[in-house]
């Protein structure tokens, strides 16, 4: 099965097609065992964000925008949670 993520405020709203033993859902155990809350509006430590990297890494299917609609690289994907909520000038 092919997993995929939907992304909103800088984390990780829902996911699909995660069977236990796929890479993405490891490294998503992780993130969740991190302390992640039910909120997707919850804050993410700077160790949390690189823990949605990496399952960002391993998602083989679409990772969604679920803000503004579509889809994502990972690269954007990856800029994009390690940069929400970063003020700039």
């Amino acid at each position: 099965m092919v997993a995929s993520i939907d992304l909103k405020w800088g984390n990780i709203k829902g996911w699909d097609g995660m069977e236990e033993g796929h890479p993405a859902r490891v490294a998503l155990d992780k993130w969740i065992d991190s302390g992640q809350g039910l909120s997707a509006m919850q804050m993410q430590t700077p160790a949390q964000r690189e823990l949605i990297c990496a399952v960002i890494d391993a998602v083989d299917g679409e990772i969604n925008d679920d803000w503004n609609g579509g889809t994502m690289t990972k690269d954007a994907a990856k800029e994009y949670v390690r940069n929400y909520g970063k003020h700039r000038p």
